[in-house]
């Protein structure tokens, strides 16, 4: 089995590669090559017993698309994207990689498969953003899209994509509306959400952290841990039960910031609560206030899709797997 990550350069992308790695296989079959993409080169992880290749190539330029999808793998990962806070920033990047690059992606694999019959398993990774206020709480698997932000709107726009392709044959879609992860290992990065895992990652390794929103702010969260059993699990489905609707909202935790912090005292007593430096950022704010709270991921749960279900076992998993001196950190 043939195996491409598009976007393994991320922190998901990595712990998917490094996941597939570790086990060799993928269901029930051998993997005996790994395709890893992303702008830079991606890391090879250790210990790999099949072929792996790292490469650079961005997806919405030139002929990428098409050099990957003559490639032909078995299971393609789509994780590439620009984030959400970078999406509303810079519209047109937002769209070139989000949107036209799923769609150069998605016609590469249709053309390739007019040469020669190819339908690969294709998991995209797709977002909650797609949804908009107002909204129910919780909100049920049909309840209506409305984005409220660019970020939001590429997504559900490929989505749309993946159901339509599926349709036609061309691809065997599953797509995965992922919670926002925390707690995110490393650095900070652009996405409007960074707030979520900054107030617990920082106070645990005794620094700083700003809260730009109030304590009441309630969002859907799930550990990197639980993001790559999504997709691994998505690439093994028997797509035969999803019908025409390929894309499932992820199960998660429903909790509000003062849920964070009251965990974090938890875990590390006051002291680290008081490393939390309340700054309130309007735009954030913004951003923010147009976000599901949580949700009642029916299809998924049926479907055998699990997660944490508490944000004590959100700093379980990152203080066993990522936190600095984790003897498992990828």
């Amino acid at each position: 089995m043939h195996i491409l990550i598009i976007g393994a350069g991320g922190m998901i992308g990595r712990k998917l590669a490094a996941s597939l790695a570790r086990s060799g296989c993928l269901g029930a079959q051998t993997i005996t090559r790994m395709t890893l993409v992303d702008i830079a080169p991606p890391p090879v992880p250790s210990g790999a017993v099949a072929a792996v290749e790292a490469l650079a190539a961005d997806i919405s330029e030139g002929d990428a698309a098409q050099a990957l999808a003559a490639r032909r793998a078995d299971v393609i990962f789509h994780l590439a994207a620009i984030v959400s806070g970078e999406a509303e920033r810079n519209f047109e990047l937002g769209y070139r990689v989000n949107l036209d690059g799923t769609r150069a992606l998605l016609e590469a694999i249709r053309h390739e498969g007019s040469r020669q019959a190819y339908v690969p398993r294709f998991v995209f990774s797709s977002s909650i953003a797609v949804y908009g206020s107002p909204f129910p709480d919780p909100i049920p698997d049909d309840y209506v899209q409305a984005p409220l932000t660019s970020y939001g709107v590429q997504k559900a726009i490929s989505e749309l994509l993946l159901a339509d392709y599926s349709r036609r044959g061309f691809i065997d879609g599953v797509g995965i509306r992922l919670p926002t992860i925390v707690i995110r290992p490393g650095a900070p990065n652009a996405a409007a959400s960074g707030f979520f895992s900054g107030i617990l990652r920082e106070p645990l390794s005794g620094q700083r952290a700003v809260l730009p929103v109030e304590e009441t702010v309630k969002h859907w969260l799930a550990s990197p841990r639980s993001a790559v059993k999504f997709l691994i699990h998505a690439a093994t489905l028997d797509t035969s039960s999803l019908g025409a609707r390929r894309t499932l909202t992820m199960p998660g935790v429903a909790a509000t910031v003062a849920d964070q912090i009251a965990a974090l005292r938890r875990a590390a007593g006051p002291e680290a609560v008081e490393l939390i430096d309340r700054r309130r950022d309007e735009v954030i704010e913004g951003i923010v206030a147009g976000w599901p709270k949580s949700f009642a991921p029916d299809r998924a749960t049926q479907l055998g899709f699990t997660a944490e279900t508490s944000v004590d076992e959100l700093i379980e998993v990152y203080l066993a797997e990522d936190a600095p001196g984790a003897p498992r950190a990828d």
